[in-house]
């Protein structure tokens, strides 16, 4: 006579089965919120010396490149060194409290402790050079930063983001020298400027033969 009722036979099977859902649920909630589009959009941290893009960039409509030197022709995007923000700033605003750690760290050679905001995983190659040589602008993946006061993480930047661009070259591509001009449109109309972008961005793909790679090599080496 067995000392436990029927039902408990489906015990093991019914804990096996919920384990298996929980797992499920777990991965597909890690899958879907775990990444870049939920974790890092809108990060905002605060940077010890307040540097205003909006300003710098915006207002005063100076190139990215004057402080990112090395975004055409290195994989990464280099902060610059204070002697360059030193240039302008042992002139203007040389007494700015503000400026202090920036004077100091021009003098001493100390670096200043900026926070990284744009981050990717360890296992994605991304390389600045082929990308700003090939027309796509830098709002393409940081969003308007010329209009920002603190620098914050604007777009994704996941996978399914930078495969989307990869698979419509056409729709984000521009002329090489409009890379920098974070505001510019093909036209000030709309409809027109999504027409120019269909029909002079395929062209330039084919002009510069851009190779949006979609293979797994390409972005993980």
């Amino acid at each position: 006579m067995s000392l436990f009722p029927k039902w408990t036979n489906w015990l093991p099977l019914c804990i096996v089965g919920c384990l298996a859902f929980g797992g499920a649920a777990v991965t597909a909630a890690v899958t879907y919120y775990f990444t870049p589009k939920y974790t890092r959009v809108g990060y905002e941290p605060v940077q010890p010396v307040p540097f205003s893009h909006k300003i710098h960039a915006g207002e005063l409509g100076m190139d990215c490149r004057y402080c990112h030197t090395g975004v055409e022709k290195s994989w990464f995007s280099n902060i610059p060194a204070a002697s360059t923000c030193m240039n302008c700033h042992n002139q203007v605003l040389k007494d700015d409290p503000r400026l202090a750690i920036v004077r100091e760290s021009a003098r001493t050679g100390k670096a200043i402790p900026w926070v990284q905001v744009h981050i990717t995983p360890d296992y994605v190659y991304f390389n600045h050079a082929v990308h700003v040589r090939r027309g796509i602008s830098c709002v393409e993946c940081h969003g308007r930063i010329d209009e920002m006061d603190e620098v914050q993480h604007a777009k994704p930047l996941s996978m399914s983001f930078c495969l989307n661009c990869h698979r419509h070259p056409a729709a984000f591509i521009r002329p090489v020298s409009k890379v920098t001009d974070l505001g510019w449109q093909w036209s000030t109309n709309a409809d027109e400027a999504a027409h120019l972008q269909r029909v002079e961005g395929a062209k330039l793909v084919a002009h510069m033969r851009v190779q949006s790679l979609q293979n797994c090599s390409a972005c993980h080496r």
